[in-house]
C-alpha cells in the first residue's frame, strides 16, 4: 500500500536520523535515496558521516534529479532530501552550467517528477528543511530557492498521509 510520509524541520533537529529509524522500523532492508550533488570536501564528509551511520542492510541510491528512473515498489524509501533535489532543478548543471530556470518551472518540473516517483507502491519517507523559519535574505536568488522549496514542501505535505515536524530532536505530528 503507497503511503507518503513528510519529516521536516530546522538543520540538525533529527530528521534524517529520525526517518532512518522510521525505515527501518518498516522495513528490514530498506533503501536510502540521496539527493545530494556534492559540490566540495567538506559536504563529502557530511554525506560519508550519513552513509556510515547506515548499516549493510540499506539498498542505497545517489540520484540527483530523477527519482522515478528507480523501481522501489514494494520497498520503504527514505529521500533524503527535499531541499537538495530542489537545488539541483533550480540550478540545472546537466544544462546548462548553474543555469537558473524560473522558479515557475523548477516547481512545476519538481511535481511532476514527484507524482511520477510516488505513483509506485511503496513506502516513502521524504526528508526536508523549513528553510523559510528564518528572516528574510537580502539576496535575490536565495529569496526565490527559499519561495520554491516553501511551495515544494506545501506541495508533498498536501499529498502525504504524515507530516512531523522534528524540533530538538523531538518529533511532533503534524498531520
Amino acid at each position: 500500500m503507497r503511503k507518503i510520509i513528510l519529516i521536516t524541520g530546522g538543520q540538525r533537529s533529527g530528521k534524517s536520523i529520525h526517518a532512518e529509524t522510521m525505515a527501518l522500523s518498516l522495513s528490514e532492508n530498506p533503501v536510502y535515496l540521496a539527493t545530494a550533488h556534492i559540490w566540495d570536501d567538506e559536504f563529502r564528509k557530511r554525506v560519508q558521516i550519513h552513509q556510515t551511520r547506515r548499516g549493510p542492510q540499506w539498498t542505497n541510491i545517489e540520484e540527483e534529479k530523477y527519482l522515478s528512473r528507480h523501481d522501489v515498489t514494494g520497498r520503504v524509501v527514505v529521500v533524503d532530501c527535499i531541499t537538495l533535489w530542489c537545488t539541483n532543478f533550480f540550478f540545472d548543471r546537466t544544462a546548462h552550467e548553474w543555469e537558473q530556470p524560473t522558479v515557475d518551472d523548477a516547481l512545476s518540473a519538481l511535481q511532476q517528477e514527484f507524482d511520477k516517483f510516488t505513483s509506485q507502491d511503496a513506502t516513502f519517507i521524504f526528508v526536508t528543511n523549513e528553510i523559510g523559519s528564518g528572516g528574510v535574505s537580502d539576496n535575490a536568488i536565495q529569496r526565490r530557492f527559499t519561495d520554491l522549496e516553501g511551495w515544494m514542501n506545501q506541495y508533498v505535505a498536501q499529498k502525504a498521509d504524515e507530516v512531523i515536524l522534528m524540533v530538538s530532536g523531538i518529533a511532533v505530528k503534524i498531520k
